[in-house]
């Protein structure tokens, strides 16, 4: 009898998702991979195929984990944001094979002083091989603001970045003596996180102060001998609310 001799099993490739290392190495490099990820979710957040990522590892070649990089913002047009049902399962990287092939369109790198001319040039050689479209590189120690564009040379340095658009998100550069400023399409400049907040905070005092002057206004309409029914048209409320705030 023969036997017939199985080939080997090939080991299994296992792709980290961290290596240990800090997502910042200070925290203006973090406060500006955070404004620049999260707005761009914002721009695209009624799009579904479109997948916003900052320190994700990504892998380009199926079985090659030593090919990898994990860039500080990472923009995929053409990608849901979530896997699973309901998007309740995350990506712990990102691995272009399982993702139709498509690679990260557009690429955000904040420096920081530990950064080295060597480290940057190896990641500007990597994306330019493997298909990501827009590359920049935002240095906010010296307010210095680089990019690439591909051609059909690979990336292509641009010479001009001072109200420069990028041509997948839309988004405009403009560099002053206060730093780096994105704005939206419509105009709108990225907000920080303390824009946010201070911007939330006047919008809550805004309706209590809108509230405050419906209250006051009840008691002078009642006085003039409007119904609850009437008061609610004119204010715009219901007539519980009417009564509620009569009350009080």
């Amino acid at each position: 009898m023969v036997s017939q001799i199985q080939p080997p099993t090939q080991p299994e490739v296992i792709y980290p998702d961290s290596d240990g290392q800090p997502v910042a190495n200070n925290t203006i490099q973090f406060g500006w991979i955070v404004e620049i990820k999260q707005n761009i979710e914002w721009l695209f957040a009624d799009d579904p195929n479109v997948f916003v990522a900052g320190d994700l590892f990504w892998y380009p070649v199926e079985g090659r984990n030593k090919i990898v990089n994990a860039p500080d913002v990472m923009v995929v047009l053409g990608r849901q944001k979530g896997v699973g049902v309901a998007r309740r399962r995350h990506r712990l990287c990102y691995q272009q094979w399982k993702e139709e092939g498509i690679a990260p369109q557009v690429v955000f790198e904040i420096l920081s002083p530990s950064n080295t001319q060597t480290e940057m040039d190896k990641k500007l050689l990597f994306y330019d091989r493997y298909g990501v479209e827009e590359y920049y590189i935002y240095d906010p120690d010296r307010n210095n603001l680089r990019g690439w564009l591909r051609s059909e040379d690979g990336l292509d340095v641009i010479p001009q970045m001072e109200d420069w658009v990028s041509p997948r998100l839309k988004v405009r550069f403009a560099l002053s003596t206060e730093g780096l400023q994105l704005y939206r399409p419509d105009g709108e400049r990225f907000l920080s996180y303390t824009d946010i907040s201070r911007n939330a905070e006047q919008e809550r005092q805004r309706a209590e102060q809108a509230k405050q002057a419906r209250r006051d206004a009840i008691p002078r309409l009642l006085q003039m001998n409007l119904s609850i029914e009437q008061i609610a048209q004119a204010l715009g409320l219901s007539v519980e609310e009417v009564r509620t705030l009569a009350q009080e």
